[in-house]
């Protein structure tokens, strides 16, 4: 029998006013709250939710009456339920004492800790409520439809900084050397959004957007670490104000840089919360994508703001919709402040892949889909919220227009401020908005059934006839249908056209008035769709290569790509296309082509065509090297330098070129010395390539700056470099860091997938993760748990692969139901590849 997690509705909060004193070397808190509450009809029970409190003491009043309600707990559904000796009827006062512990899982009310600049361990007290964890820090109403206003005060040591969702209102000094800080209500909101963070921090002075001050807060000792994240903050606050046309919905907003951190960053309402390398950077050392990353991160959680905080889903199904439109709106504010970094290019080639990396399967599942429990809610954080969510949202964009998607979620926002809503309402929206086409119905069928389509095209006398079929990437019969906008553009008889078309029918014919010469049916290349051409139409295409749009260009070699992961093309023909592309200029186009290649490097090549595949690839991308050289020139752009790292790190480790190898051993060696000015792409770079190449004394190097860096940037390229050594010794000395907690435990299940995706050192790497599973695992935060399995499809060698599927079903992850039939699939689908296509890549390579 399914049990009913949700809480019944008969009372409802308005009000919480909450006092926290927490204990940071005790790792404990003292807690007290007092909720506004109104009962539908006279009711003798109370249900709210509680889950790892202590609760001492309950008592409930209304009017003049007050009395002591029974408590009693139910753990399973994480409950709290108050009797009463009499009914209540109307407007009551809740109020509860309670105790807790400051966990080490990176969720609710936990404790984070960091080496400050003299070397002394401190301790951060700090939250993450997001989905259902509230209720680990204070007795409330913790799902998102109970919205009310909070009030926190905090008594905390007079040296610490304490930061909540809305400013300071008064302090009053205590004789035990402590300061009681009261702070002001916030608005009317959800539990989740609920933010405390008390510990040794300092601040950057306010900067005054559109008189919203915003700040940038980290740990003691690295406030030189913020002058980027304060631009970015304060250009993203001003766009998104624009784009939506409503005030920022809160008073004030603070940037908190946190040492331990399970997620990339969290939206809390005015107070939101960053794993530090998504915030602090030194912009003299910083690569574009990293510079990048923190301008999308910024962008995503303050389009949070208002699309989630200020109008917030109904219940989690509703989740994706939050997630997806912040991550729309964080490549339209990137694409903003940085046209030059070209952010929707980069969004087709990394945010959509890894949508269809999960949507491919037959164990996807709709975006939107029913939620039960806690742990489907935590499930729901995934590539297919993400990416999926906000592909198909540009998808619709791009075919109704910028003008009219605007105006539709302007109207929804106003419409639903400080309420709940669900899908259905921003569909609504958006059809009064484009009357001219089914908003609505067409976006039922990417949210409602799971996979996406692939669009065969073949040329008639008269035009094309597109066929749509369920595109997957271990080929079933399925009868799946999706309303597909489309923009297709092509040439008939001379002449050039680009047309809107909705396919709604498995077969449609359209009209040209002639055969096409050429056709391109993802035309702008925003479809969350494949495409497969007839020979002629293929040929025409390619022949024109250089006359496509840099998107097109990379959905040309990720579609044929995508043919071969499912059998439907040879590898030989992908290999073929990837030398079209030798003369590319495009980072992100690349992508595509070396993506390909590298799958085909990891599953495909045997031992004895290692040195012929080398040899292939080194032909393809030594020219381009050889112009970009390894020296930056004085006008060079970002995505020229970025293009530069990418190719020569495709040079020194695919193509296992010596002398690339050699040189990016010294660049290593002048980096390791602390030389400055170092081009921060060659430096990257040339760290991967010093990785492959697996030195046991490079390691020893690596290892000490990991441990020494200070820089969350260079922490996080030393720790990636030294997760992708091409050992067994490496494998070893990396999960023993993560036993003895060198490697943070946010950074355990990071590392391990790094681990198990090396071609070489994968499958000892999954051996001796076998080994000391219980060990290891019990390191990492439940959220970041499923990674694990997710990594394990990379180890498609047959006798390896054998033994993952029957591991990971044992598993009792309540958060990766989903999760691991999905990385059992993707497994069997390499495993399948792997069988189909080796033979092909040594023929073609002899």
């Amino acid at each position: 029998m399914t049990k009913d997690y949700r809480l019944p509705t008969n009372v409802i909060p308005s009000a919480y006013r909450i006092h926290l004193e927490p204990n940071l070397e005790a790792a404990s808190f003292t807690g007290h709250v007092s909720i506004d509450v109104e009962a539908d009809q006279p009711r003798r029970e109370i249900t709210l939710n509680a889950i790892e409190l202590d609760l001492t003491t309950a008592k409930v009043s209304a009017g003049d009456d007050s009395q002591v309600a029974e408590i009693s707990l139910d753990e399973e559904l994480e409950r709290a339920t108050l009797t009463l000796s009499e009914p209540i009827e109307g407007a009551a006062v809740v109020d509860i004492d309670f105790t807790g512990v400051l966990n080490d899982q990176l969720k609710g009310f936990y404790l984070s800790t960091f080496t400050d600049v003299d070397g002394v361990e401190q301790n951060i007290a700090t939250t993450q409520f997001e989905s259902t964890d509230a209720r680990r820090a204070f007795p409330c109403w913790d799902e998102p439809a109970f919205k009310a206003t909070f009030q926190t005060t905090l008594v905390v040591p007079d040296d610490l900084m304490a930061i909540t969702n809305t400013s300071e209102e008064s302090r009053t000094n205590r004789d035990d050397g402590r300061v009681e800080i009261q702070f002001g209500e916030t608005m009317k909101m959800s539990t989740y959004l609920v933010a405390f963070v008390v510990g040794p921090f300092e601040a950057t002075d306010p900067i005054d957007v559109n008189g919203t001050p915003s700040r940038i807060v980290v740990p003691r000792g690295k406030l030189a670490l913020t002058p980027y994240a304060e631009k970015v903050a304060e250009f993203c606050l001003d766009y998104l104000e624009n784009y939506y046309d409503i005030p920022y919905p809160g008073g004030k907003v603070d940037h908190v840089a946190i040492p331990d951190f399970s997620f990339g960053a969290m939206e809390n309402t005015g107070c939101i919360t960053y794993r530090e390398q998504a915030l602090l950077l030194d912009e003299e050392k910083a690569s574009q994508s990293e510079k990048e990353r923190i301008l999308d991160v910024v962008g995503h959680e303050l389009a949070h703001q208002w699309f989630g905080n200020l109008v917030t889903m109904e219940w989690w199904e509703g989740i994706w919709l939050n997630e997806a439109f912040a991550s729309f709106m964080e490549m339209k504010a990137t694409n903003s402040a940085r046209p030059d970094w070209k952010r929707w290019l980069s969004f087709a080639a990394i945010e959509r892949p890894w949508a269809y990396h999960t949507d491919q399967l037959i164990n996807t599942r709709p975006v939107e889909f029913e939620v039960l429990s806690p742990a489907d809610a935590e499930e729901m954080f995934d590539a297919l919220t993400y990416g999926k969510g906000s592909a198909v949202l540009r998808m619709i964009e791009q075919f109704i227009g910028e003008g009219a998607f605007r105006t539709g979620v302007g109207q929804y926002l106003r419409t639903h401020a400080y309420d709940n809503t669900v899908t259905r309402d921003l569909w609504n929206a958006l059809d009064k908005a484009t009357p001219q086409w089914p908003v609505g119905s067409i976006m039922d069928t990417w949210i409602l059934q799971a996979g996406f389509p692939e669009v065969s095209v073949e040329a008639t006398d008269t035009g094309v006839r597109l066929t749509q079929n369920r595109y997957l990437v271990i080929p079933q019969d399925d009868d799946t249908m999706w309303q597909i906008p489309m923009r297709i553009a092509g040439e008939v008889d001379g002449d050039t056209f680009d047309e809107a078309v909705l396919l709604t029918e498995k077969h449609t014919d359209v009209d040209m008035a002639g055969r096409p010469t050429w056709v391109n049916v993802n035309s702008g290349g925003d479809g969350f769709y494949r495409t497969s051409y007839d020979d002629a139409l293929t040929q025409a295409l390619g022949a024109r290569l250089d006359e496509l749009a840099p998107v097109e260009r990379y959905v040309l070699a990720s579609d044929t790509w995508a043919q071969v992961r499912s059998g439907a093309t040879g590898v030989e023909v992908f290999l073929d296309l990837a030398l079209e592309y030798g003369d590319e200029t495009e980072p992100a186009v690349w992508g595509a082509v070396l993506g390909g290649l590298g799958a085909i490097s990891h599953h495909l090549v045997s031992d004895e065509d290692r040195n012929r595949y080398s040899s292939y690839v080194t032909d393809l991308v030594s020219p381009l090297a050889e112009r970009l050289g390894w020296e930056v020139g004085p006008d060079e752009d970002d995505l020229t330098r970025s293009l530069r790292g990418r190719i020569l790190g495709a040079l020194g480790v695919m193509g296992d070129h010596a002398p690339t190898q050699e040189r990016a051993g010294e660049m290593v060696d002048r980096v390791l010395s602390g030389e400055t000015g170092i081009d921060p792409e060659l430096a990257q770079a040339s760290l991967g390539i010093v990785a492959h190449r697996g030195k046991e004394s490079d390691l020893d190097r690596l290892w000490i700056a990991f441990e020494e860096a200070t820089d969350p940037q260079a922490k996080r390229r030393y720790q990636n470099a030294i997760g992708s050594f091409d050992n067994d010794e490496a494998v070893a000395r990396a999960l023993d860091g993560i036993a003895d907690g060198t490697v943070k435990s946010q950074d355990s299940a990071l590392v391990v997938m790094n681990l198990l995706g090396n071609r070489k050192s994968g499958p000892a790497a999954w051996q001796r993760l076998a080994e000391r599973w219980d060990e290891l695992v019990e390191t990492m935060p439940s959220p970041l748990r499923p990674r694990i399995a997710t990594a394990t499809a990379a180890l498609s060698h047959p006798k390896v692969a054998e033994t993952i599927p029957s591991f990971l079903e044992a598993l009792d992850w309540p958060n990766a139901v989903k999760t691991i039939p999905q990385a059992i699939e993707t497994l069997q689908a390499n495993v399948q590849l792997r069988e189909r296509e080796t033979d092909a890549v040594s023929e073609y390579l002899r």
